[in-house]
């Protein structure tokens, strides 16, 4: 019993690691994006370290394996890869440059909503609207859009001053630093919304992640192996588009340990590991179950993200993402209120089938009516 009951259990708690190692994923990119690292080429290094960290593994733990790699899903895999390696990735950086890691882990909160809405024409998710959990996930769908509109259209004021360090006791000095802090902010609002733009586009294509690996799992059920080929298909796929918008070779060169440590460290836990653990829990649990934890991203970041980095936590992002939790755990109220109902009428279907003589009195077979 314990080991069922932990059986249940351990998918939860694998998100939960998967969402912290996220968000300081998140916190080290701003880091080295801010410092100059060009995208692409941290992705196509991310991705290429993260092929070659699995594909060893893969070959240990899964070479006795019957299941046969087709073109179907070696096709499969490189769309995945699109969603969820080389331009989701590239959009994401490009969204966490121009706005905040903080930000743009909030935006996450609304990939478990889309993942849900997109899931519905494929009959991965239903909804019963005379229900109480069907009327809970529809009410949890609408409250989270609300919020993700208040969390991309409202910025507010910034709940903490950063630049309360830089004040001097000369007025022209305190005029010039306000001259050259309003500049700095009319760019980054200038900058904003390409950021926010690139995130959207970016939980998208994540969201569509979540379906195409369910398919996957399905059909190619070799976590480590799915995972190594489509890393080495995001690797070539944002190698060549780094070639194709710019050919200056000297942006492949790394600089300094926190570069290294970045791309060593990201390629082998924030694509490796992580990934190997989010398809093994699409296959047990399903897309929605594994897209709701995305939420903790913003939460643990905004931790990390304000006291190291001093990024501004804003009210928007603040009321926004308080919102779209709300609806998000009412989402998963209404599924986990639906889950339990196929349970009960499987306890039902096993009481009519222990009753043997129901079954026998209905038989034609006339030896069985005589006894």
């Amino acid at each position: 019993m314990d080991t069922k009951s932990f059986g249940k259990w351990y998918p939860v708690l694998l998100m939960i690691v998967i969402q912290f190692t996220f968000a300081t994923v998140n916190v080290l990119l701003k880091k080295v994006i801010v410092d100059g690292l060009d995208h692409l080429v941290f992705i196509t290094y991310r991705l290429g370290v993260a092929a070659i960290f699995l594909a060893p593994v893969a070959f240990i733990f899964e070479r006795k394996s019957e299941t046969k790699l087709t073109y179907n899903i070696c096709f499969h895999l490189f769309l995945n890869a699109i969603l969820g390696a080389s331009l989701t990735q590239y959009l994401f950086l490009v969204g966490i440059q121009y706005t905040s890691a903080t930000f743009a882990c909030a935006f996450l909160n609304m990939v478990p909503v889309i993942t849900f809405i997109m899931s519905l024409p494929f009959g991965l998710e239903s909804v019963n609207i005379k229900s109480n959990g069907g009327r809970a996930k529809v009410i949890g769908t609408l409250v989270c859009v609300g919020g993700a509109t208040l969390l991309t259209l409202y910025k507010g004021m910034p709940l903490f001053n950063n630049f309360s360090h830089m004040q001097a006791t000369n007025e022209s000095i305190h005029v010039e630093s306000i001259r050259r802090l309003s500049s700095v902010l009319a760019t980054k609002k200038a900058r904003w919304t390409s950021g926010t733009l690139a995130l959207v586009a970016g939980i998208v294509l994540w969201s569509s992640w979540f379906l195409v690996q369910s398919s996957i799992g399905k059909r190619y059920p070799l976590q480590y192996s799915s995972t190594a080929i489509m890393m080495f298909f995001g690797a070539i796929q944002s190698f060549a588009l780094s070639l194709f918008i710019h050919r200056d070779l000297s942006l492949w060169i790394l600089k300094g340990k926190l570069q290294i440590f970045s791309v060593l460290y990201i390629g082998i836990v924030g694509s490796g590991l992580c990934f190997v653990g989010i398809s093994w829990c699409v296959k047990k649990r399903g897309p929605v179950f594994s897209a709701t934890f995305s939420p903790l991203v913003q939460i643990i970041a905004a931790v990390i993200d304000i006291p190291f980095l001093h990024e501004p936590l804003h009210i928007g992002s603040l009321i926004g993402s308080a919102i779209v939790v709300a609806g998000l755990y009412i989402l998963l109220w209404g599924k986990n209120k639906e889950l339990q109902i196929p349970e009960n009428e499987k306890v039902n279907v096993q009481d009519l089938e222990s009753q043997p003589s129901t079954v026998v009195c209905n038989s034609k077979d006339p030896k069985t009516l005589e006894s």
